[in-house]
């Protein structure tokens, strides 16, 4: 190279970011990412590859991850709604290839936890929320108006549909499907199906089985495991006992340590004609 030459510069490649969108000086957003009009980018984010903000969302306070899909009017990272809080520092953690629909709102942690944790996969319906200090799985659909209180955690496959509540504490198994106006105050345990007001369990959620990928051996044990556990008049101690005896796979063992950890109390199905309550092991609200 002759002395004096000039070396041709490429000009870093920048972000798609409409002319009307704020972005904070201290956001970091990823050169592929799109940031529509009016969205507003708030301090201390990050935005992963393919990520796309829509019109007039909000994202303050959150990492996300790639190929995630805020869609306008949505609400990443809000502060909590927790008289509690007095400004923390604290944030919101999102995987990759979510989808977060118009007016969803997802909150950031609080002092308790510091953090909210999203998986990937998910889909947040319109006007669906999810509170301070939440835990949600991979591939969880949240439908529309339903709403996770504070530090409730929700298992992987996961399916909550519309206008479901969720007290605070709550968990959702893996692979549960909850119904439609539901009201959840107790565990709900993985595989199985929940649905009502109070919600009770109805069984186990077999389309959420085989869209999991469980085999039908898989599937037969979880509901010999559901039998046990559910229906066969035992306390709750004896069939857990009762299940521990036998051959345990990793779907089988899941169930149970989830059944073992529950604080609330693990939810049951509703009591037949002349049973007993079992409720001698439930937790208290």
């Amino acid at each position: 190279m002759n002395a004096g030459s000039k070396v041709a510069v490429r000009a870093p490649e920048r972000a798609s970011v409409h002319p009307t969108a704020v972005v904070d000086p201290s956001a970091a957003i990823d050169p592929s990412a799109v940031i529509g009009p009016y969205a507003v980018i708030g301090p201390e984010t990050v935005i992963g590859p393919e990520t796309t903000i829509g019109a007039h969302a909000v994202v303050e306070y959150a990492r996300l991850g790639r190929a995630n899909q805020i869609f306008p009017g949505a609400f990443v990272g809000g502060a909590p709604q927790d008289l509690k809080y007095k400004g923390e520092k604290t944030r919101l953690v999102m995987g990759d290839g979510n989808m977060v629909r118009e007016a969803a709102t997802l909150n950031r942690g609080s002092h308790a936890t510091g953090e909210t944790r999203i998986g990937s996969g998910c889909l947040f319906m319109a006007y669906s929320h999810v509170a301070h200090d939440c835990r949600v799985g991979d591939r969880v659909i949240l439908a529309n108006g339903t709403a996770l209180a504070g530090h409730v955690e929700v298992g992987e496959g996961a399916v909550i549909s519309g206008m479901v509540g969720i007290h605070q504490f709550t968990r959702i198994g893996s692979f549960a499907m909850v119904g439609g106006g539901s009201m959840i105050g107790q565990d709900v345990p993985p595989y199985c199906l929940c649905q009502g007001d109070r919600a009770t369990l109805r069984g186990i959620n077999l389309t959420g089985l085989r869209r999991g990928g469980f085999s039908r051996e898989e599937t037969l044990a979880v509901r010999r495991a559901y039998r046990t556990l559910f229906l066969s008049g035992l306390p709750l101690k004896e069939a857990l006992a009762e299940l521990r005896r036998g051959e345990l796979g990793p779907r089988i063992r899941r169930f149970i340590e989830f059944v073992e950890a529950s604080k609330r109390g693990v939810m049951r199905p509703a009591p037949r004609p002349g049973s007993p309550l079992l409720d001698d092991e439930q937790g208290e609200e």
